[in-house]
């Protein structure tokens, strides 16, 4: 029997946004990575007006590295994209007056999760929050216009533990295709062929952090505890077909950057 829908508006959808980004460090040096901008937004702001196009508001952040760098971002949000008139010589009384137009409804619950938390740690610091039969989860640096909807559906109706996205990702490397000793063809940027790699976009249920007690907070739930999961058949695939990338390195900001700056960016759901 499927699980009982919920409202899109009550589900919590965790983000992972605590690790150090190392190979990211021309920019995480200063902020971490999900707080790294594509234009004059961070990567997380679009990873969560994405999840909002299809209806989801409450929002469960994991911190770990320069986590007061994304609480002040959160704590100062209305200020930054408001008119403000600040009476000095009244104990500075602030008024904000105006252009704040559009500000997101979102409920943004900052957890602080282990400096050197891997996923199943920042999973064990947000399950106290978690208030709901299952929930949403992600990364906070991969975007594309991934189907939430259907990933919801889908995970209703399996009553699968887990259901992750998978993605083709394009290469980097162009890809000959040969005959013999001639190249027949030429794909500058090919998708991958077999398979699928895991492009986060999760669709979880509660009843997954029973099997994360007691295990090591710097590990990985994708290494420790999926696999144990994939072999019950408590794991679902939604595929997704289309634009998916990750911000790993300055190659990838650069790219993500550009395509926005171009208008063209695939990952972009709203107005």
């Amino acid at each position: 029997m499927a699980r009982e829908p919920l409202n899109p508006a009550d589900i919590p959808v965790v983000i992972l946004a605590g690790g150090f980004g190392m190979r990211l460090h021309e920019e995480t040096e200063r902020v971490p990575k999900p707080m790294v901008q594509i234009g004059t937004k961070p990567i997380m702001w679009h990873i969560m007006r994405h999840y909002s196009t299809f209806g989801f508001r409450r929002f469960m952040i994991c911190l770990g590295y320069k986590s007061w760098v994304i609480k002040e971002y959160f704590l100062n949000y209305y200020s930054e994209v408001s008119d403000i008139r600040v009476h000095l010589g009244n104990q500075s009384k602030v008024e904000f007056l105006g252009g704040a137009n559009g500000v997101e409804d979102w409920e943004v619950t900052l957890v602080e999760t282990g400096l050197h938390s891997g996923s199943t740690g920042r999973l064990q610091g947000v399950s106290s929050y978690i208030d709901t039969p299952y929930f949403m989860y992600t990364y906070g640096d991969g975007v594309g216009p991934v189907d939430i909807d259907a990933l919801h559906r889908q995970h209703l109706e399996s009553e699968r533990m887990v259901t992750v996205t998978g993605v083709k990702p394009t290469s980097r490397y162009g890809m000959l295709l040969h005959s013999e000793d001639r190249v027949t063809a030429f794909a500058e940027k090919p998708e991958i062929a077999e398979g699928y790699v895991s492009g986060g976009f999760f669709a979880l249920s509660a009843d997954l952090f029973p099997r994360l007690q007691g295990r090591d907070p710097e590990g990985f739930m994708e290494i420790d505890v999926l696999p144990e999961l994939v072999r019950e058949g408590e794991v679902g695939i939604h595929r997704h077909h289309g634009f998916w990338h990750s911000m790993d390195t300055f190659r990838d900001f650069t790219a993500l950057n550009d395509m926005w700056a171009s208008g063209d960016a695939p990952w972009r759901t709203w107005e």
